[in-house]
């Protein structure tokens, strides 16, 4: 299901248009269910609750992608692309923004300051991104 938006992604090379197969989305969905399911969890710590919920973020925006026949690369890029991909307003995508940069200075730079309100705004973004997933029509061919 081409969109006109990342069409133009995949004319600059920065995305790939490629058809997903149904295993593979189920798989990305089950992953990214699984991850925000731990990421509620009170029990683990903050900064494990933030690395689940966003790699759960991540593998349901990837799913969402993929459901259309694109592929990246960029982590970055699977999130700036839900707009498109899932319909998902502006505001949210700035929490997954906020997300990403908080997760390369952690992952690359070791400097691990995970507030409670970005991690609550990443599942409540996370939950919405999962419940337009679950609203793909499962009849289309991806």
């Amino acid at each position: 299901m081409p969109l006109p938006e990342l069409e133009n992604l995949v004319r600059i090379q920065k995305l790939k248009a490629e058809a997903g197969t149904q295993s593979e989305f189920d798989g990305l969905v089950k992953s990214g269910l699984a991850r925000l399911k731990d990421a509620q969890q009170p029990s683990l710590s903050l900064e494990s609750r933030f690395d689940l919920a966003y790699n759960a973020a991540h593998a349901l925006s990837l799913a969402a992608m993929r459901w259309h026949g694109y592929r990246s690369e960029n982590r970055y890029l699977v999130f700036q692309c839900l707009t498109h991909t899932t319909g998902l307003p502006a505001n949210q995508w700035r929490i997954l923004d906020q997300a990403h940069r908080k997760r390369n200075l952690a992952e690359y730079e070791g400097d691990i300051d995970i507030e409670e309100s970005l991690l609550t705004g990443l599942i409540q973004v996370t939950n919405e991104i999962a419940k337009r997933v679950s609203e793909f029509d499962p009849v289309q061919t991806i």
